[in-house]
């Protein structure tokens, strides 16, 4: 992403990051091509300014709210605040970047000095002649370094484009596909409609936004209205030359200084390009003179080129902000304020089974069942109501783990592993789940950590609970999960515990 946080300053450029700057308050757009809007979308809760054109464009790509965006008029100084009270201003000029349409330099002068960022742009002499950069001194100088390469030699963009005019003349009888970017390069398409005596063919989509940029109407979206036609620049590919020379002949001309890989001989790349040359950055630096220079394009290095060029003057390196301008970058904004969601507090009620209080009766069957005496630590888990995994035939909590059996058979309580095992076996198929079998009156309620060496726990139900409640008087009165057989076809496992708890809150029990 090519945007930058100005140091010092509340002010941001192409940076849309809104969690990485929460002391912003200034945000500007240069242009509206992707690498300079990432982050920027129809959300966007803040101010903003650009240029018109660009204005109109970031409404209609990105549904941007019309109350955020705040156009300003190219060329012209406009002084915006820096704090809540009025003390501290900014002084925003916007220049013509010659780069696409609504594409502006953005010259800032203020307590931090005066601050030029170029964002992307295409050099030309007659540039520092504009009023604002008239004899300007400048002490950061943010640099469009795209093809800051001295091996590379760009054209111009008039010699470009008579390379590609003369490349439509010696295929008089093909259709020329031109890939473009989405915005971009118009000021070429309609020179060549204007030599050709063509219209330029495009997209329903491109059509709806160049309307939008009140460029000479040369345009049409009907196929078959002229022969050189604009499509997207991923769209020129073997795959598609192809297609389109198997229904008449056609060659792709691709306007872009970037390397690109061709795998079709009727491919042609001209080195068109809306970025300043390494010569003209050259003569760009040299005759405007800054103190210092930050490039845009982060990835590349190449400040060393340019270090003949600077001013002799040092550049401010400790910039003092005002303590207006510090409470306004520290104060949270109503337009950039995002209200936390208020979570309401839901307490579920999750009932933990029927409760067994410990009695002589239940501690001594522990006991009996340590055969070797040693059922200390046992014994005290037992009091306070649960046992260790190795008594898996004595008296625990109930819980999901727990199968509640009510057979026409009688048997003695508690049954033994492998009773338990044998009745488990047929009484559940599968874990995480409450199972009513045919072929026997049970109900089952299990999770998947349940296995028949697992099993807990079996409760021996006749026609009545008296049993039970002769052994365990305690489970009469504990929040029980002891589910009556009428109501098992309406459990469902992802909603167990309430349907229990409403069950036996009510007078069902």
């Amino acid at each position: 992403m090519n945007g930058t946080l100005i140091p010092n300053t509340p002010i941001a450029v192409d940076f849309w990051q809104i969690r990485k700057c929460s002391h912003i308050r200034l945000f500007f757009l240069s242009h509206m091509h992707s690498d300079h809007t990432m982050g920027l979308s129809s959300t966007w809760k803040n101010p903003l300014y650009c240029s018109p054109v660009t204005a109109r464009i970031l409404k209609h790509k990105l549904q941007v709210k019309n109350k955020l965006i705040n156009p300003l008029e190219v060329g012209v100084c406009h002084m915006l605040p820096l704090d809540d009270c009025g003390i501290e201003t900014v002084a925003v000029t916007l220049i013509d970047a010659n780069h696409c349409p609504g594409s502006v330099m953005f010259l800032f002068e203020g307590y931090f000095g005066t601050i030029l960022y170029t964002g992307d742009f295409r050099y030309h002499s007659s540039m520092l002649s504009y009023p604002p950069l008239r004899n300007l001194k400048v002490d950061v100088l943010y640099l469009d370094n795209t093809n800051c390469d001295p091996e590379q030699r760009l054209p111009s963009r008039q010699e470009a484009t008579e390379q590609i005019k003369e490349l439509i003349e010696r295929h008089p009888h093909h259709d020329v596909m031109i890939g473009l970017y989405s915005i971009g390069k118009e000021s070429l398409l309609v020179d060549l409609a204007k030599t050709f005596q063509s219209w330029i063919v495009v997209s329903p989509q491109r059509l709806e936004l160049l309307s939008l940029l009140e460029i000479e109407d040369v345009f049409s979206s009907t196929h078959g209205d002229g022969r050189i036609c604009v499509v997207e620049q991923s769209e020129v590919n073997y795959h598609n030359m192809v297609k389109w020379n198997s229904e008449h002949p056609t060659i792709a001309i691709l306007p872009t200084s970037r390397k690109v890989k061709v795998w079709h001989k009727d491919i042609h790349v001209v080195p068109y390009s809306d970025h300043s040359s390494y010569e003209e950055l050259i003569e760009f630096v040299s005759q405007l003179k800054p103190s210092s220079i930050i490039p845009v394009v982060k990835t590349k290095h190449c400040l060393f080129h340019f270090r003949p060029y600077l001013s002799s003057e040092k550049a401010i390196h400790c910039v003092e902000i005002p303590d207006s301008v510090k409470s306004f970058m520290t104060c949270q904004k109503v337009e950039s304020r995002v209200e936390p969601q208020k979570l309401r507090a839901s307490i579920k009620r999750v009932p933990l089974g029927v409760q067994f209080e410990p009695t002589e009766t239940n501690l001594q069957c522990v006991a009996d069942l340590d055969r070797t005496g040693k059922n200390s630590e046992k014994t005290q888990n037992a009091k306070r109501g649960t046992l260790s995994p190795d008594y898996g035939e004595a008296l625990i909590p109930l819980t999901e783990s727990t199968v509640l059996s009510s057979d026409t058979k009688d048997c003695t309580f508690p049954l033994t592993v492998s009773e338990i095992c044998e009745i488990s076996k047929n009484a559940f198929e599968m874990p995480s789940a409450i199972s009513s079998p045919q072929d026997m009156n049970v109900t089952v309620i299990s999770d998947s950590s349940v296995l028949c060496e697992k099993t807990r726990y079996v409760i021996n139900l006749n026609s009545s609970l008296d049993h039970m409640y002769k052994t365990f008087p305690s489970a009469r009165i504990s929040s029980g999960s002891i589910l009556p057989h009428k109501k098992r076809k309406k459990l469902d496992s992802r909603t167990f515990f309430w349907q229990v708890e409403r069950y036996f809150t009510g007078s069902h029990f």
